[in-house]
């Protein structure tokens, strides 16, 4: 379905028990709601959950330029009022939790809790020649030309070699990302300066990484546990940064007795 939010059409899905708390789940860079899958079953039994593609993936619109991560939220805000949702469980996955931490932040009283997983709360002044050089890469010769590196950075190597029907559905949709939506997005994914402000976030917060992560590590996740007051934090073994995928009983078990505690 098509909503209309923040001036863009974003597409989005309903699913689960209609009556029930809503869960948003809110996608990585380069992929789509279809990240999800492995969470929706478990999910649509208890809650009524709410897919939605990223400004720039899946089936909403690409603008031009750059984006920020408070546009983003403010998308997923007008998504909110436009279908009448006053108060949300939101999970989000590597830019999907950066777009969490900006909620928490700026519109607290939307949410009821908040699960951070492989994700970040800034982006060292190191890391901006990568951002640079993946962004120069697609613009020049399209998502073809990372999609193979950030498949390697997002699966540990043993479950890359298992050649899962999983992999598959992920690299589809990072090679057809509209190469505006990557660009966009990443130019505020490479701005992101959280950290020193999530000591204000009071939503109750559940933080999980994958143990093998290398672009959002486990260091990553310590220091926002260490932030936000009262939060929790579970490393998940065996599992890079979509690890929503690869040890998805693990993340699937303790994102329910999270969901269920609030």
């Amino acid at each position: 379905m098509i909503i209309e939010a923040n001036d863009i059409q974003i597409n989005y899905e309903w699913s689960g028990v209609k009556q029930a708390p809503v869960v948003v789940l809110s996608h990585s860079l380069a992929c789509s709601m279809v990240m999800w899958d492995p969470q929706l079953e478990m999910l649509e039994s208890k809650f009524r959950v709410l897919r939605f593609d990223t400004r720039g993936h899946g089936g909403s619109q690409a603008s031009q330029g750059s984006y920020t991560l408070e546009q983003l939220a403010d998308d997923s805000i007008g998504i909110l009022d436009g279908l009448e949702i006053e108060r949300v469980h939101w999970v989000g996955l590597s830019m999907g939790g950066m777009i969490g931490q900006g909620l928490a932040l700026r519109h607290p009283g939307r949410l009821e809790s908040l699960v951070l997983a492989d994700t970040a709360a800034i982006i060292p002044d190191e890391a901006q020649p990568v951002w640079q050089e993946r962004i120069d890469a697609v613009r020049n010769a399209g998502m073809q030309a990372v999609a193979e590196s950030t498949l390697e950075r997002w699966f540990t190597p043993n479950y890359l070699k298992q050649k899962r029907p999983e992999v598959d559905q992920i690299r589809q949709q990072l090679l057809v990302t509209p190469a505006d939506g990557y660009i966009g997005c990443s130019e505020a994914i490479r701005r992101l300066n959280y950290l020193n402000q999530l000591g204000v976030i009071q939503t109750p917060t559940l933080i999980m990484v994958g143990a093998d992560d290398p672009g959002t590590p486990v260091a990553a996740s310590e220091a926002m546990h260490a932030h936000i007051k009262g939060s929790d934090l579970v490393v998940i073994p065996a599992a890079a940064h979509l690890s929503n995928i690869e040890q998805a009983k693990i993340f699937n078990t303790n994102l329910m007795a999270h969901l269920k505690r609030y």
